[in-house]
């Protein structure tokens, strides 16, 4: 799609809102509405409402009585975990490649995003027979390999309620290292997906391989596919300051 294409389907209140955000971040200390409003061209009242709003949700802040604002936290939670997400992508992509180039599959990272499993990027398969590219993708966090392994993984306090059945799947998985599961990202498709942690154990997402279930044999899985995606995720934890590490398909934890 063109720029024009793109243009036809902005929003014109958002893109103020956008206006008003960036043009607070650049300036260097608090400032009035007065200030925003000369500078971007748009009435007082407009701008009120936008900081108002802004405010009510932890964006923008002043001190009380004052007429002066500033970003909030709120702006710097949502770049915090962005930097995060760009920090895991630099330290995963080069295993993501060394684990493609020996397995010849399509290979996964994925990230918790509030419930669901969000395909975040992917180092494709060199075979022509492929599954069509998941990035951008979301899935409940219960319904596949990549989701129910973070769930495996994850603080108590961070799990949504569970059932007694979903809580031996969830042990299970965390006993062995792994999750492997088949038809839940399509038709005749088989994933496997292991968890990558942080420092002190801390859930960052998981890594998954997706193949079609032809190349997907039990002892392919068993004997080449999951050591390799093991050892991968084992790599990357450690990269994100993780020192546990992983015993025949489990995990040990390390003191962190």
């Amino acid at each position: 799609m063109g720029a024009r294409g793109r243009e036809s389907y902005s929003i014109q209140s958002v893109e103020n809102a956008l206006d008003v955000l960036e043009a607070l971040s650049e300036e260097e200390g608090e400032v009035r509405i007065s200030r925003l409003s000369q500078r971007l061209g748009m009435n007082k009242t407009s701008v009120f409402r936008l900081m108002a709003t802004f405010e009510s949700r932890g964006y923008v802040e002043r001190e009380d009585g004052s007429s002066k604002y500033r970003l909030g936290l709120s702006a710097y939670e949502v770049a915090q975990k962005l930097l995060s997400r760009m920090e895991l992508l630099r330290k995963a992509r080069p295993v993501m490649e060394k684990l493609v180039r020996s397995t010849k599959e399509a290979v996964y990272l994925t990230v918790p995003r509030t419930g669901e499993v969000l395909f975040f990027d992917m180092v494709d398969t060199t075979y022509q027979v492929k599954i069509v590219s998941l990035v951008g993708r979301r899935y409940p966090l219960e319904t596949t390999a990549a989701g129910r392994v973070q769930l495996a993984f994850a603080e108590e306090s961070d799990r949504p309620q569970l059932d007694e059945g979903q809580k031996l799947d969830l042990t299970r998985i965390h006993a062995q290292g792994f999750c492997q599961d088949t038809g839940t990202l399509g038709d005749g498709v088989t994933a496997l997906a292991v968890p990558l942690l942080t420092k002190g154990g801390r859930l960052a997402g998981s890594l998954c391989l997706v193949a079609p279930d032809f190349r997907m044999s039990e002892e392919i899985i068993r004997d080449e596919l999951a050591p390799q995606l093991v050892e991968a995720g084992t790599i990357i934890s450690s990269k994100l300051g993780y020192v546990g590490h992983f015993l025949g398909g489990g995990v040990s934890p390390g003191r962190n």
